[in-house]
C-alpha cells in the first residue's frame, strides 16, 4: 500500500508541476490569458504542498526520486499534450529513471 500511496502522490505532484508550468508557458510564450498564468502559479504552489504528504523521512531522497518520476511524466505530457512522439531513447531514459527511483526509495536500508 505504501508503494501505491507514494506513486499516487508522485503522479499528482508531477501533474500539478508540469500542468502549472505549461499554463505559465501558454501565458508568457504563446500570448494566452494572464488568468492561465495565475492558475499555473497556483498549480505550482499546490505541487509543493502535495510532495510534503510523502511518508519517506528524507526530503532530499523524496525530491530526488520525484525527479525521476517527473522525467517520465514529462515524456508522457509531451506525447499526449504536445503531440511529440517519444523515440526509443526517450523511453530508455525514462525507464532508467524509474529504475533509479525504485533503488532510491525501496532499497533495504539499516
Amino acid at each position: 500500500m505504501d508503494i501505491l500511496y507514494a506513486t499516487i502522490l508522485f503522479i499528482c505532484a508531477g501533474l500539478a508541476e508540469i500542468g502549472g508550468g505549461y499554463l505559465i508557458w501558454l501565458w508568457l510564450r504563446e500570448g494566452k490569458s494572464a488568468s492561465l498564468g495565475l492558475v499555473g502559479g497556483l498549480a505550482l504552489a499546490l505541487y509543493g504542498v502535495i510532495a510534503t504528504f510523502q511518508t519517506f523521512p528524507s526530503f532530499g531522497r523524496v525530491y530526488a526520486a520525484y525527479g525521476g518520476v517527473f522525467i517520465v511524466l514529462s515524456v508522457l505530457w509531451g506525447w499526449g499534450i504536445d503531440k511529440e512522439t517519444p523515440d526509443l531513447y526517450d523511453w530508455v531514459g525514462a525507464g532508467i529513471c524509474l529504475i533509479g527511483v525504485s533503488v532510491m526509495l525501496f532499497a533495504p536500508r539499516q
